[in-house]
């Protein structure tokens, strides 16, 4: 089993080559669309949604939590698809998400601004309208993956292999991508790994839950959350109540997928703090 999660510059032709490397290897591809389908089926469609790969502002980030539930669970469904097989990722963070499992190959896909101005120009656009698309793409791009993930959008070193459209055709880039997804490193994907990628998109959803229950507002703790083994939860932390602490233990259960919760909350009350 293998994924492969594409980055792809606006213009640059890395969504035509994903599908077409999805479509010779016989992966499942996980576009916008796909992703919004399975976010639908896990009641996270309006999450997953509100994250259109730009940055919420900064009202938002300030003064709500919604943004970083949006982004637990847009992460819990990423690993979900990836749960279910052999795949092809575009975008959605996915290169990021994956990356650390020896089964994962990074692609990015770029090109020139004045190639990529040029293909959108004989997609239809006019030439002023597309040098605008191109250069808000990239900055609303980048911004957002340094605001969801802390890191340059542009670091090669965030990808296993960068094909530049400026002089490698479509074909090729098709060619090279496949060859390297079925060489055996990237095939050789561990049980122990698939254990771990279960237990990550337990993780986002179980943070997510307790994130949106909002059960440390404006107090001095906070709740962790672990996911040592699939279907099982440890709550870590401090709370001011043992209602939170029962709230906490309630929120998680009714997670789906988990199965047991560990309780470790330790109760300090609100006056120790005063």
């Amino acid at each position: 089993m293998s994924f492969i999660a594409f980055s792809r510059k606006l213009g640059s032709g890395g969504t035509e080559i994903a599908r077409k490397v999805a479509d010779r290897l016989g992966y499942n591809l996980y576009d916008t669309d796909a992703i919004e389908q399975a976010a639908r089926e896990m009641g996270f469609l309006e999450s997953v949604r509100d994250v259109d790969e730009k940055v919420p502002s900064l009202f938002r980030r300030l003064f709500s939590q919604k943004p970083t539930v949006q982004l637990e669970r847009l992460s819990s469904v990423v690993y979900e698809l990836a749960r279910r097989g052999d795949a092809v990722f575009l975008g959605r963070g996915s290169q990021i998400l994956l990356r650390s499992f020896n089964c994962a190959l990074n692609v990015r896909v770029t090109a020139s601004r004045q190639r990529r101005i040029q293909n959108l120009v004989a997609r239809g656009y006019h030439e002023e309208a597309a040098a605008d698309a191109v250069d808000r793409s990239d900055h609303e791009r980048g911004a957002f993956i340094r605001f969801a993930f802390g890191v340059d959008w542009d670091d090669p070193g965030l990808y296993d292999i960068v094909l530049n459209t400026d002089k490698i055709t479509v074909e090729l880039a098709v060619d090279t991508v496949v060859n390297l997804a079925r060489s055996q490193v990237i095939q050789a994907c561990s049980v122990d790994a698939l254990r771990s990628i279960e237990c990550m998109a337990l993780l986002h959803r179980a943070e997510a839950a307790v994130l949106e229950a909002d059960l440390t507002y404006g107090q001095p703790w906070a709740i962790s959350v672990a996911v040592p083994e699939p279907g099982h939860v440890e709550l870590t932390g401090y709370v001011g109540s043992e209602m939170t602490r029962t709230r906490a233990e309630e929120v998680v259960r009714a997670v789906k997928g988990v199965e047991a919760v560990d309780n470790r909350i330790r109760v300090i009350p609100a006056d120790r703090f005063a």
